[in-house]
Order: C-alpha cells, then sequence, then structure tokens
C-alpha cells in the first residue's frame, strides 16, 4: 500500500481534488470549476495522474441525489440533481480509470465522516452534520455506522411548520417549495430580502427568522435520531452569531421535553460548529478512501 490516498469533494459550484498522506498531511489539491460533466471530470483525471504521488485509494463525496445501492446498475450516478447538466450522469464510471479502490458517499455523509474521524463529532456513534449554504444537506452516524437506507437522507427537504403571515416567502426549493431547503438556504436568504445574505447586518431580522427555521429543523432532528451532537457547517454558518440564536430558540422549541443536560443547559456543546471547519468534506473522503485502501486485498 503507498502512503497517499485520493479525495474528492464533489461540489455543484467546484470539485476539491486533493492527494493525501496517511499522517493527514495535504501534498497537493485543486479546486476545479464544476462546468460539464465531461470538462470539470476530465480535469479531476488530469489532477490525480498528474500527481507525484501514486494513490492507493479514491474517496468521492458528492452533490445529489445519488446512488450509493452497489447492486444497482445506477450505482455511482448523479441522478435526480436540480443541476440539469449533471442529471443522470455516471460519475464514478469515468473515476475508475484511475484503477485504485473507491469509495463512494454523499458530500454531507462525507463531512460527516471528516469530523467523525478527525473533528466535531470525534468518539461519537450517534451525530448529525448539517450543511447550511447554497442547498441544505444533511447526513451523519447512527450506532456507528453512516446514514444509509433505501437511498441516504434527504434532511434538507424536511418540511417545517412556515407561518405565510408572518413569512410570506414562499420557498424557492424546485421541487418542494418552502421546506428546509426552501426557506434557509443561502438562496432563500438573498431572495426573500432580495441582497446578498453576506451584506445583512447580525441585527438584520433575516437572522432571527433563519435561526428560527434552523432550529425547527434540529428539533425534528432530536425527536427522530436522538443525535448526541448536531454539527452545523456551510457558508450560512459562517455567520457564528447564528450559533447563539439557533441554540436559544432549539431550546424555546423543545420545551424542556428533552430532559438531557446537554440540551437544557449544555446547548453550546450540542450545537456546534464543524471541528474541521471548511475542510470537513475533504479529509472526510481522504477518510472514506483510508477505509477502502485498508480494505484492499495485499498483491
Amino acid at each position: 500500500m503507498t502512503s497517499y490516498v485520493g479525495a474528492l469533494e464533489a461540489g455543484g459550484t467546484k470539485f476539491n481534488c486533493a492527494v493525501v498522506g496517511l499522517d493527514l498531511s495535504i501534498v497537493s489539491e485543486a479546486r476545479i470549476p464544476t462546468t460539464t460533466p465531461v470538462e470539470t471530470l476530465s480535469q479531476v483525471l488530469e489532477f490525480f495522474r498528474a500527481s507525484q504521488t501514486p494513490i492507493s485509494a479514491l474517496g468521492v463525496s458528492s452533490f445529489g441525489p445519488v446512488e450509493l445501492n452497489p447492486t444497482s446498475p445506477l450505482y455511482g450516478y448523479i441522478t435526480t440533481t436540480p443541476k440539469l447538466a449533471w442529471r443522470n450522469t455516471d460519475l464514478l464510471g469515468p473515476l475508475g480509470q484511475l484503477e485504485v479502490p473507491i469509495a463512494f458517499d454523499t458530500d454531507v455523509n462525507g463531512a460527516a465522516y471528516g469530523e467523525y474521524r478527525f473533528g466535531a463529532a470525534k468518539g461519537l456513534d450517534t451525530f448529525v452534520y448539517y450543511t447550511i449554504g447554497t442547498g441544505i444537506g444533511g447526513g451523519g452516524m447512527v450506532g456507528g455506522r453512516l446514514m444509509h437506507g433505501l437511498t441516504h437522507p434527504e434532511m434538507g427537504h424536511m418540511m417545517l411548520p412556515h407561518d405565510k403571515i408572518q413569512d410570506p416567502f414562499p420557498g424557492c426549493c424546485p421541487s418542494h417549495g418552502d421546506c428546509f431547503e426552501g426557506l434557509a438556504s443561502g438562496p432563500a436568504l438573498e431572495q426573500r430580502w432580495n441582497v446578498d445574505p453576506s451584506r445583512l447586518d447580525p441585527d438584520h431580522p433575516a437572522w432571527q427568522l433563519e435561526s428560527h427555521y434552523i432550529a425547527l429543523a434540529l428539533a425534528n432532528t432530536v425527536a427522530v435520531l436522538s443525535p448526541q451532537k448536531i454539527v452545523l457547517g456551510g457558508g450560512v454558518m459562517q455567520n457564528e452569531f447564528l450559533f447563539p440564536l439557533i441554540r436559544s430558540k432549539l431550546r424555546q422549541v423543545l420545551n424542556g421535553y428533552v430532559q438531557q443536560r446537554v440540551i437544557c443547559e449544555e446547548t453550546d456543546s450540542f450545537v456546534v460548529p464543524p471541528g474541521l471547519g471548511a475542510s470537513s468534506g475533504v479529509f472526510g473522503a481522504a477518510a472514506l478512501a483510508l477505509d477502502a485502501s485498508r480494505a484492499r486485498p495485499a498483491q
């Protein structure tokens, strides 16, 4: 086994590629704009082929929806994504040209796995990771295993109570209108207030409403999955002032029903930012690759 693995965080805006050492040092990296599948994947292959350090495995965490069932003829495909140029795209097929074992999961499960192995969720066996940015997605672990089932979690599309008098914005999700993503993603903020969210002051009423919707989603998550911790990443959550608002509103929504100290009194350690910052996805993909490399039979 060589001492390096490849990590690919496939996002709707960019593909983050990295060659990572077993000590988690990043040997080389590249950010490739997400254009067409042919163009983008050609550049990804070029990056890994040009690496001076051969990789023993590749971890891929991708935007979706994706097909994760290895027995499906569409395994490794990006399927019903609203990013039309990538709909029904075979992602893993071209990457197979690298001739190394490939581990594949969603972008949010990848980020969650990075946090589990190296970040804010280390030592836990049941937790949830949300990314709140251009879209909203959730993943994580239950009983020490990444969340998989009939398909993969689509937590960003849970339906939330929507007071249309207080908030007449209809939502921006092309599939569901006012689901979690439709009400609280970065584009929802921009469309509701007609301004780039980065230009909204911390005391703008946008953030009270945003934290309200996030707290509702987290209350649903607590009730359904009983996580030991919830990690919130993504571009919107770079506004650190949101965390105290969300924690306070979460306690209000739960209304004392879940009698656990970490929720009732110590919410600062229950709803937290990623320990790996913006690198959760890349290190999570690297961790998936490390697992695939170790599982490869000796040559």
